[in-house]
Parts: structure tokens; sequence; C-alpha cells
């Protein structure tokens, strides 16, 4: 069985609790693309965590975590990462964690570049979180990257890592106008956070590959949503990678086999990180009511979120590019204080109203068309089955449903791991 858990929209749709739910019933969970820049945030009873490269499984002792060669990792984060799990007193030794010897490693002068870029642009800025995504993602498809397997060949990556820094100290200097990459630091660098992570180094593909033949349970897990994808989000404020579902058994290392299941994850409402259009945006006091009911800061970031209704043509153009078969609705409950619920149900533009999701200038000049339906104005949080919401809840959840063409089976109702409740078929 495998299964994938995606985004259906910009992100930060709670990905990360569904994957701590979900991986009680499987085997392994595996990140599949993506870095440090953004976080999956966890509420389970062994206190709050936000994960922002190792997969959500891992607060799970008896699960495999394997982080995939479609990732690009930032070392230094990662060790911090694992040593703030530690002091919770959970294991994250090699039996727990395996890293794919053919991710990419983010370095600090990727970290540095992305932020000389995003000073250079200005106003025109992508809203980059300045963790280096972009500029390592770049160097891996120029063949300028250092994957994590060469660290187990020092001498190999030092002759490499030379040439690669007088390559890249070249665009410091003449494109921006900085000092040259010191390699004596990168090297240090490498070492100080590289060498510990070596027993963790191995061809995860294969051993993939090998679980999926004996039959045992594989969950993929994504960052951020359809709307960030490189090809399929809205470019050029997208991430760096492809964060479709579709491509996890290419970033995981077994594309020689296919999933099973594909869930999309979506809040009751909207929020977007960063630049860029986001046509169903709320704006002033309406806005912060909803942004502080939601708790609406990025994990990674800390920024705070944009924030709007619902957004039909955006959630049903991610089902689609997710292969959704089936919606885990999260955050119902922060639209508990609303006496009636605002819906974005489709888009103006240049005049004329559409409910496809566009692209380029045309999203830029779209304008949202909503409507309201009845809220429920009482506290949702203790309701486990379908018949203990109220009527008005279930209508909501139902014409989601309706709206983006796809059955919803779980409904968060709170952000601790028992707060939810699962529909029937």
């Amino acid at each position: 069985m495998l299964t994938a858990i995606t985004g259906i929209n910009w992100g930060d749709e709670g990905k990360g609790r569904m994957v701590d739910l979900l991986s009680q019933d499987y085997d392994v969970v595996v990140r599949y693309q993506g870095g440090n820049n953004a976080g999956h945030t966890v509420v389970n009873d062994k206190g709050k965590f936000i994960l922002n490269l190792l997969p959500s499984g891992i607060l799970r002792g008896e699960v495999t975590n394997v982080m995939g060669n479609g990732m690009v990792i930032d070392l230094e984060h990662l060790a911090g990462e694992m040593g703030r799990l530690r002091d919770a007193g959970i294991e994250v030794g090699p039996q727990h964690l395996k890293i794919s010897d053919k991710a990419v490693i983010c370095l600090p002068y990727h970290r540095q570049q992305d932020c000389l870029e995003e000073e250079r642009l200005g106003d025109a800025r992508y809203g980059s979180t300045r963790r280096g995504i972009a500029p390592v993602y770049g160097d891996k498809y120029m063949k300028k990257a250092i994957r994590m397997g060469e660290l187990l060949e020092p001498e190999a990556l030092k002759e490499r890592l030379r040439g690669i820094v007088e390559w890249k100290s070249l665009t410091f200097t003449g494109v921006y106008h900085a000092q040259p990459i010191d390699f004596d630091q990168v090297w240090a660098w490498l070492e100080t956070y590289g060498a510990p992570l070596r027993p963790y180094i191995c061809d995860t593909s294969r051993y993939l590959d090998e679980a999926a033949k004996a039959g045992r349970k594989i969950l993929f897990e994504a960052q951020l949503g359809a709307l960030r994808d490189i090809d399929f989000g809205i470019y050029p404020y997208t991430s760096s990678s492809s964060t479709i579902g579709a491509y996890a058994p290419v970033g995981a290392g077994v594309p020689n086999h296919k999933l099973d299941l594909s869930v999309g994850v979506m809040k009751a409402y909207s929020t977007c990180v960063g630049e860029g259009p986001f046509v169903c945006e709320m704006f002033g006091d309406e806005a912060d009511r909803l942004r502080e009911a939601g708790g609406e800061y990025g994990a990674a970031t800390g920024r705070p979120r944009r924030v709007g209704p619902f957004d039909v043509p955006a959630s049903r153009y991610g089902v689609r590019m997710q292969g959704a078969d089936q919606i885990a609705l999260t955050k119902m409950d922060v639209l508990s204080y609303l006496e009636k619920i605002p819906v974005c149900v489709a888009y103006q533009v240049d005049g004329v109203i559409t409910e496809e999701f566009p692209t380029g200038a045309k999203l830029d000049r779209a304008k949202a068309v909503v409507e309201y339906l009845p809220g429920w104005h009482c506290d949702i949080s203790k309701c486990r089955r379908w018949e203990d919401l109220p009527k008005e809840a279930q209508e909501y959840i139902r014409y989601l449903e309706k709206k983006v063409q796809c059955s919803i089976k779980y409904v968060s109702v709170g952000a601790a791991r028992e707060e939810y409740l699962v529909l029937e078929d």
C-alpha cells in the first residue's frame, strides 16, 4: 500500500497533523521533496513539534522514516531539529531515520545567495523564506550540487567542492558584488554537521523497493501544496520542487512503483504565506479575527499568513492536480466563531465569471465572487462522530465536497491527535 498525503492549496493545510494521525497504520513514512522552507506542526501526547525536514512519522517509534532523493537538506538545521526531538525524549537513531545518498545538501552559501537575490529584486521579490531552496535546486539542475552520499567519500568530495566553490564565487562577486566564498569555512561546516549523519546515509531507493515488494505500507509526505508546485502552481511565486502526489515515487526513489491512494489535505478556509496572487484574501479586522482564531503564523518563519475564505476554484484545481482520491478537511473548529461563513465560489476575470482556476496575468486580475453559508456558532472540538456535528457544519462539509468534486474522509476539529472525525463512505 503506497499512499501520498499532499496539500491541495498554497501549503500550511495541516499535512503534518494528518501524517501523524495516519502513520499509526503505516510502516514507513517518506518525505520526497523540499527542504526546511516549510514546517509541519504536530501536537500529540509528547508535546507540540514543528518539523521542517524530518518526516512527521519520526514521532512514532515503530515507524521507519526516510528522507528521499527529491529533498534538499540543510545539515545544520537538521542537526538542530534532531537535537530538539532528543531533548523531548524521542529517539532519532539510524534505525528510525534513513537519508538518501542522492538527496542534495543545502549549503550556507545557498542561504546567502537566496538573501542576496531577494534584496536585488526589491519590490519584485518572490517572498522567499531565504533558506537557500531556490539556489540549491538551481545548482542541482546545473549539476553543481553536493549529494549526501558524497559525505561518505570525504577526499573525493573535497576535490569536487573546490571547483564548485570557485564557480559559485564568480556569481557572488560578479552579480551581487559580494565577497567570494571561503572554501575552508564551507569545508569546516560540512565536517561539523555532515560527519555525525554518515551512519544515516544509505541507498534508500533499494530499501523502499524491498519494503514495497514485501508488502510494507508506505506513506509519502509532501511539503507545501499544489499551488506552490514548480510546474502547476502560481509560477513564479512557487516553491522550487514538485509538490504533486504523482512525483512522490520519483522523489522518494521508487519510480518503478505507483500510488495506491492519494489523500489531499485542505483547510476549511484559505491561508497563504509569501508573495503572489491570492484572490480570496481578506483584509482588516475580518482578516485579523480569522488569523488569530486559527493561529495562522508560518511554522518555518513565524510570518503572519494571509487569510481568506475557502476558495472553490483554487481547491478544485488542487484536487485535480493532486489526483486526490479523498480529502482531509482541517481546522473546521476555527470557523466556529462565525455567524455566517464566506466562501469564494468563483472568480471574476475581466468582467467574466469563471469557476476555473486561471494562470498567469489573468490570475493577477481575478476578483473573488463570495457567497455566505450559515455558521454553526458553537464549539465542535468534542465531536467525534458525524451525528455529533451541528446541522450547519454537516451542510458546510457536504457543500465543499460537492464543489471540489472529491469525498471528504477526515475532518479535523482540533489540533490534538484525537480531535478528528472519520466519515463513512
